[in-house]
C-alpha cells in the first residue's frame, strides 16, 4: 500500500471515529411537559386560527417546546438546532409571554407584523423541510389583521 493510500485510509477511519464519538455529545433538548401560565395560548385571548399558526409555523424556534424531527438526533444537526432554537428564544419567547410588560408586548407584535410583511419569518431553511409550516397568504393577512388590532394585556 502506497503512503498516499495509507494516509488516506487513516484519515478516514479516524474522521468516521470522530463522527460516532460525537454522537455520543448532545446538547439537552427544548421540550417542556406542559403550557405554562405565561405562555402567549393562556396569557392572551388569541383568535383559534392565530393560536394555530403560531404553533405550527413559529413555536419550534419560538417557545420552551420545540418538535424535534428524525434528523435531530445526528450530530452536529443538533447542535445546529439548538443554536438556532436559543436564538429564536433570545429575540421572542412565547412561553414567557405574560412576563413582557405591555409596552413590550406592544413592541413584539409589531415586529411579529413586520417579519411577516417582509417575508422573513418563518425562515425559508425552516419552512424548506416543514411544509406546513409555510403562511399562505390568507394566514399572513389573518395574522397582520391580528397584529394591526392587538392590545395588551
Amino acid at each position: 500500500m502506497s503512503r498516499k493510500k495509507k494516509f488516506s485510509s487513516i484519515l478516514l477511519i479516524t474522521m468516521v471515529l470522530v463522527v460516532v464519538v460525537l454522537q455520543f455529545f448532545r446538547p439537552s433538548k427544548n421540550i417542556s411537559e406542559e403550557i405554562s401560565n405565561n405562555d402567549i395560548l393562556k396569557a392572551e385571548d388569541l383568535p383559534r386560527e392565530v393560536s394555530r399558526i403560531l404553533v405550527t409555523s413559529c413555536y419550534d424556534c419560538h417557545s420552551n417546546n420545540t418538535n424535534y424531527p428524525w434528523y435531530s438526533e445526528i450530530t452536529p444537526v443538533n447542535f445546529f438546532l439548538d443554536n438556532h432554537v436559543k436564538d429564536g428564544k433570545r429575540h421572542l419567547n412565547f412561553s414567557e409571554w405574560a412576563k413582557l410588560s405591555a409596552e413590550k408586548k406592544a413592541h413584539k407584535v409589531e415586529e411579529i407584523g413586520e417579519e411577516i410583511e417582509n417575508n422573513k419569518m418563518p425562515l425559508d431553511s425552516y419552512v424548506w423541510l416543514h411544509k406546513e409550516a409555510k403562511l399562505t397568504e390568507a394566514q399572513k393577512q389573518l395574522l397582520l389583521d391580528w397584529v394591526k388590532n392587538y392590545q395588551p394585556k
